[in-house]
């Protein structure tokens, strides 16, 4: 027997679209709406494909792959989480990866055929360092290719499809989080939470301070702090214009929660375990007086792994 709540739902999946149902839930369904990059990338009028030579079976492959982690068009939370779910690995179809060094730049490739991204734009960075690292992230895959396993080149694909096209937004973005950076918020108890966050965020306020004349205001709890516009205004000239190294320190302030550790890393001011530690002050507290969990400890080694990614692409070293 179909109860009323069941019965409300199965009438609701035929609503809207005539006979075909399944219509996508609004974008504030259950607390949380699609980032606004997503909803712009659904708008936006993409041009219609239009037939010529034949591609390679190959560069269809890599696409399809990482499409699956980040299909283009994909608004809808719960789809994207469905999605995610349900990963189904390709196989490998290459022998080797390597790089091949253009006029303007490294391309990666796999058994000598250049890589394209899911915008079908090639796969080429301009740091011969990057590009091996890349390469070996390809080189690296076994029996299957796993792109959850593949940082780099996600972020690689984003900076290519994303960001090079999008510079002022992205920027944007970036200064939005110095309104209300990691950093600025503190704990007002237990004591050693308090002196540890300011071991580990003082000397990052000091740094914005004399390198940048940023002069930040500090709160406690939850409570907003309006930031100085002088602060802010001084930090701006900081964030890089090339769409390589605005793709990394996005990657890191969005990863951190500061656009502050993520400058700092930029500019060589903090080392990358000392910028993840400062980042993690408050989870490390928790773990140890909670206790760890697994699932927990899996999402914050692949944050780190992103982090590393795009430290690399600031050129700064991730060796411990």
């Amino acid at each position: 027997m179909v109860s009323r709540a069941c019965a409300s739902l199965l009438s609701f999946r035929g609503r809207g679209r005539g006979e075909t149902g399944d219509r996508p839930a609004p974008s504030g369904v259950y607390g949380f709406r699609a980032p606004e990059w997503r909803e712009r990338a659904k708008r936006r009028p993409y041009a219609p494909y239009v037939a010529g030579p034949a591609r390679a079976p190959h560069v269809d492959r890599m696409r399809d792959l990482f499409e699956q982690i980040t299909p283009l068009g994909t608004a809808d939370p719960m789809e994207a989480a469905r999605r995610a779910m349900r990963p189904q690995l390709r196989r490998r179809f290459y022998g080797r990866a390597g790089v091949e060094s253009t006029g303007n730049g490294f391309r990666v490739t796999v058994d000598d055929r250049p890589i394209r991204t899911p915008a079908r734009n090639l796969l080429a960075v301009p740091s011969p360092a990057v590009a091996q690292a890349l390469a070996e992230e390809w080189a690296e895959q076994g029996e299957f290719i796993d792109p959850a396993k593949m940082p780099l080149t996600r972020l690689a694909n984003t900076i290519i499809d994303g960001v090079s096209k999008e510079v002022p937004e992205v920027a944007r973005e970036v200064e939005k989080y110095l309104a209300s950076d990691l950093v600025f918020y503190r704990a007002d108890q237990p004591e050693a939470l308090v002196q540890r966050q300011a071991a580990a965020w003082d000397p990052i306020l000091e740094w914005a301070d004399q390198s940048l004349g940023a002069r930040f205001a500090l709160g406690n709890g939850l409570i907003h702090v309006e930031q100085p516009l002088e602060a802010i205004t001084a930090v701006r000239p900081a964030i890089p214009g090339h769409p390589w190294r605005l793709g990394a320190v996005h990657s890191i302030t969005t990863i951190t929660g500061s656009a502050l550790i993520a400058l700092a890393v930029a500019e060589g001011a903090m080392a990358l375990d000392r910028a993840w530690s400062a980042a993690n002050v408050d989870e490390d507290w928790n773990m140890e007086f909670w206790g760890e969990d697994a699932l927990a400890l899996d999402r914050r080694a692949a944050r780190f792994a992103e982090m590393e990614a795009a430290a690399r692409v600031l050129g700064r070293n991730t060796s411990p």
